[in-house]
């Protein structure tokens, strides 16, 4: 064999390469059988996406975050389950993108925008309100909600309670079964059952600025009792306190629950001098002459800016003590006394303090049994008042008389850029002629705007 070897000059010498015929041996060839078809060097993973990968799947027993490089710790946050304990991500994750999906998994319908665009601030707010609304006094822990207040206390800043449950109701005596319906109706089935105590959580929440209550349940379907809708004095007592004790409230809102004139004058009382509080709203209660004048002492030492009180039993000098305290008021801004019981009485002297006060601009007395006389006053404020902005003094009797003149004071007024006279039998003519006077106060008023800004 080496002597067919070329000897040329320059030529490299070779070793003799055997062929090997794998078709003459079968048993002589080598398979190769991958699992995986597509398997290939290219797509092993780095080291660091399995270290990451390992961070991930042990965060709960030891979470790692803020120690990562920006780029690892939006990989670890993009795979963490929404499942992992509030304990271990509470104060350790603000990446929002992580709270939303919390949000996504536990409710159907998340509006970020009434929670100022904050996925935490709305997992923590829902979150919270879905403990209180389920707890029931004397069988559920309190730890349950004081063992969130270290979690979510820098993140509520409102609660909107709408439901709470009653103690669980211990069952009747057989021989009181004959006069379980009556009493049912009557609303004497048992002693009262005092609910869930904000003083044990109101004082933690140091951000807290809104409040909203309703002493009910909700869905309670056949089995519906009249306690359950109770507001004991137990339970106004607490809240109060509580209220008291949160310095940060700015909005406060019971509604629905009863609250009469002892109960209000027990909310009140702890509500005086408070330091930050702007806006009451005690709509859809029981309240009468008495609570008013509880209100009305509230108007002078606070400095509320908003006042809702509609819905209630407030009548004549119930409306002359809080116009009382109006007409010495320079804080308040918004008041609405709708679907009350102010009669001409009540409505006069509204419309008197309107002649000293100088800072409320809008006004909301509709459906208030008023008539041709409570307009006489009010077109004078129309005339000397020029800071109101809008009055709605829907639904009262105020007659064709009161309509003239209601116009006649409208003809001097400038300010006025809404004014709700439906339903009032003040006729067409002067319904038409007062809202020519308010078309042109606002297209007044949008022209200043606009010379304003530029």
């Amino acid at each position: 064999m080496t002597a067919t070897m070329s000897k040329s000059p320059g030529a490299r010498m070779y070793p003799p390469v055997a062929k090997l015929n794998l078709a003459a041996d079968p048993r002589k060839m080598r398979r190769i059988i991958a699992e995986d078809p597509e398997w290939s060097l290219t797509v092993v993973p780095l080291l660091s996406n399995l270290c990451l990968q390992h961070i991930v799947r042990n965060f709960e027993e030891k979470p790692i975050l803020e120690e990562l490089l920006p780029r690892h710790k939006d990989f670890v946050l993009e795979r963490l389950s929404p499942s992992l304990p509030l304990q271990v991500t509470a104060n350790l994750i603000s990446d929002d993108g992580y709270w939303k999906r919390c949000c996504k998994q536990r409710w159907s319908l998340c509006d970020v925008s009434s929670y100022c665009h904050s996925w935490k601030r709305m997992f923590f707010e829902r979150h919270l309100e879905n403990i209180i609304e389920l707890y029931i006094p004397n069988a559920t822990d309190p730890k349950t909600v004081l063992g969130m207040v270290p979690l979510c206390r820098n993140y509520v800043k409102r609660l909107d309670i709408s439901q709470l449950m009653p103690p669980i109701k211990e069952p009747q005596k057989s021989e009181d079964d004959d006069n379980s319906d009556s009493a049912s109706d009557m609303g004497m089935d048992g002693p009262s059952m005092d609910h869930f105590d904000f003083g044990i959580l109101l004082d933690k929440l140091s951000h807290l600025e809104e409040f909203h209550v309703v002493y009910r349940v909700k869905g309670c379907g056949m089995n519906f009792e009249w306690n359950l809708f109770e507001f004991t004095f137990h339970d106004c007592e607490s809240l109060a306190k509580a209220l008291k004790s949160c310095k940060t409230l700015r909005v406060l809102r019971i509604h629905q629950s009863k609250v009469d004139d002892e109960k209000c004058r027990q909310l009140v009382n702890n509500l005086l001098d408070h330091p930050s509080l702007r806006e009451l709203n005690l709509s859809h209660n029981l309240i009468g002459d008495r609570g008013a004048r509880a209100i009305g002492k509230l108007l002078n030492r606070s400095k509320l800016e908003s006042l809702t009180v509609y819905d209630n039993n407030i009548r004549g000098p119930g409306a002359q003590a809080i116009a009382y305290a109006l007409a010495k008021n320079s804080s308040l801004l918004s008041l609405n006394l709708r679907l009350n019981r102010l009669g001409d009485e009540g409505g006069q002297a509204i419309a008197q303090a309107l002649l000293k006060n100088r800072t409320l601009k809008w006004l909301h007395l509709g459906g208030n049994e008023m008539t041709e006389p409570t307009a006489t006053v009010l077109s004078q404020v129309l005339v000397q008042n020029n800071t109101l902005r809008s009055i709605n003094l829907s639904c009262n009797r105020l007659g064709m008389d009161g309509g003239k003149v209601l116009e006649e004071g409208m003809c001097h007024n400038s300010s006025m850029v809404e004014c709700d006279i439906r339903l009032t039998e003040v006729g067409q003519e002067s319904d038409y002629c007062i809202s020519q006077v308010v078309r042109n106060n606002q297209n007044q008023a949008h022209r200043k705007h606009n010379t304003e800004e530029t």
